[in-house]
């Protein structure tokens, strides 16, 4: 069994379901320490005036906060969600697959979400259907593995049953493969390319958020 596993990114990029599509379970690291200037709560869009940031306000806690203690920041900034409606709205409005995914974007921007966790996870969730990807999801907090780094993802294998972990490239500076030799695991590396394809803009721009490959594309075609 193939397991794999990330941070619950906001709206996050091709490569993020890539790799969940090819895991038969995919966990969802929800009790890791929420990294600021991540992408947890932010990603990059294509607008008319080239590479955009979104990012979902977050109320400042004076300790570091879990994923899962993350809470937007409604009151402070109550119109974020129009707004991010709306810049999607004006950016692709006039892509060939608008119509087909905007109803779902309309009407999550329309709801009060409170926790960070909850918008994302209903918002891949949503990808993942339009993707046409069926896998379960668990939550990390959930297993009760312990420890750092390859020992955490270890850990999870074994609550999971897991053989073979496969991690994304970003984790070769720091795991550690004769560990996962020496408990039986074997360890793979996702090899994804970024699809090429036509954007709302001339040339191409790679890893923005699949909002983007959505709208342009179908999403049928990767």
């Amino acid at each position: 069994m193939i397991v794999a596993g990330h941070q619950p990114n906001y709206l996050p990029w091709l490569g993020f379901f890539d790799k969940m599509r090819r895991s038969d379970v995919f966990i969802i690291e929800d009790n890791v320490q929420f990294e600021r200037q991540g992408f947890t709560n932010r990603n990059r869009i294509m607008t008319s005036e080239g590479v955009r940031w979104i990012s979902v306000p977050i109320e400042h806690a004076n300790k570091p906060l879990l994923i899962k203690e993350v809470k937007i920041a409604n009151k402070s900034e109550p119109d974020w969600g129009k707004r991010h409606w709306l810049t999607l709205k004006h950016n692709y409005c006039k892509a060939p697959y608008w119509s087909e995914f905007s109803d779902f974007f309309e009407s999550t921007y329309q709801r009060e979400w409170l926790l960070l966790i909850d918008l994302n996870m209903h918002l891949i969730k949503g990808m993942m259907g339009f993707l046409k990807i069926d896998k379960p999801l668990v939550l990390s907090s959930s297993l009760g593995a312990r420890g750092k780094k390859t020992e955490l993802i270890i850990a999870q294998c074994k609550k999971l049953g897991a053989d073979v972990q496969l991690a994304g490239n970003g984790c070769k500076d720091y795991i550690d493969n004769k560990r996962f030799e020496q408990e039986g695991i074997k360890l793979i590396f996702q090899e994804f390319s970024q699809p090429i394809y036509t954007q709302t803009c001339d040339g191409f721009v790679s890893h923005l958020s699949v909002v983007d490959y959505l709208f342009c594309t179908g999403g049928k075609s990767w």
